[in-house]
């Protein structure tokens, strides 16, 4: 196998023009986008339009945060805690495929 003129694979640089893995600061603006108004809040009890108001100061911090937990390899016990409440939709209330599962953390 010749690879770019390369005899030996061992020695051949790949090269891509995008990451592999998304930097976590784009992953955060991606969340914080999706993040819908007018929830309950979770745990935190910081509402999503705080965050999404938090503009330029609170985003470059979140990656930060996320990056200290990741660096002690344990959650934090409030990530830990889930409530997760079943929402009725349209038709039979007896049929559970009418439902839809919302989750708060």
């Amino acid at each position: 196998m010749n690879v770019h003129g390369v005899n030996d694979v061992r020695q051949t640089e790949i090269h891509t023009t995008e990451p592999l893995v998304p930097e976590p600061s784009a992953l955060v603006e991606l969340a914080i986008q999706k993040l819908q108004s007018l929830r309950s809040t979770g745990t935190d009890q910081i509402p999503s339009e705080m965050v999404k108001a938090g503009g330029k100061t609170i985003r470059p911090e979140i990656p930060k945060v996320i990056n200290s937990i990741s660096n002690k390899d344990e959650l934090p016990e409030d990530w830990k805690e889930s409530i997760t409440v079943p929402m009725h939709n349209k038709g039979d209330k007896t049929d559970a495929s009418n439902y839809t599962l919302l989750s708060t953390t």
